[in-house]
């Protein structure tokens, strides 16, 4: 894979994947429950005019859509996660996620249509960090780094 596009912020990283699935009519967000559960909801939501699901870890029949409610994106009813975008969160790929990428791997096959696209959306390098990125048939990979400090009085 070659660098194509440098940003900083978590803005530029939501309009980065806004820019990467312009032409998608649906996207289906593969993450854990918790930690990438949130970034799916902000991720569809700069995709709001597009259909959007989220499947809990590697299990398909927890497949919910993500539609704009009052509250902001929400999860909803059951649906069919099949989809020509495929956007994996960097949170499967941490160690104490316990998940296999062959496994993720099946589960792609299973949602993914015909030359569908694998995205990769993640923090800190986690894909290639964990090595996943030479598991995955990623088409893109959209990696932001977090930097922190915390002041006090």
């Amino acid at each position: 894979m070659k660098l194509e596009k440098e940003f900083t912020g978590i803005t530029e990283h939501l309009l980065a994947f806004r820019e990467e699935v312009k032409d998608a009519k649906k996207v289906t967000f593969i993450g854990m429950p918790g930690v990438c559960s949130p970034f799916a909801e902000l991720f569809s939501y700069v995709v709001r005019d597009k259909e959007a699901v989220f499947i809990t870890g590697t299990d398909i029949k927890t497949a919910r859509k993500i539609e704009m409610t009052p509250q902001g994106m929400q999860f909803g009813e059951s649906t069919d996660p099949s989809s020509a975008v495929v956007a994996i969160l960097g949170g499967l790929a941490m160690p104490k996620s316990n998940i296999d990428p062959e496994d993720v791997n099946e589960l792609i096959e299973n949602v993914i249509t015909d030359n569908g696209k694998l995205m990769g959306l993640c923090y800190m390098d986690v894909f290639r960090e964990e090595g996943w990125h030479e598991v995955l048939d990623f088409d893109c990979i959209i990696n932001a780094t977090l930097n922190g400090f915390v002041l006090r009085k």
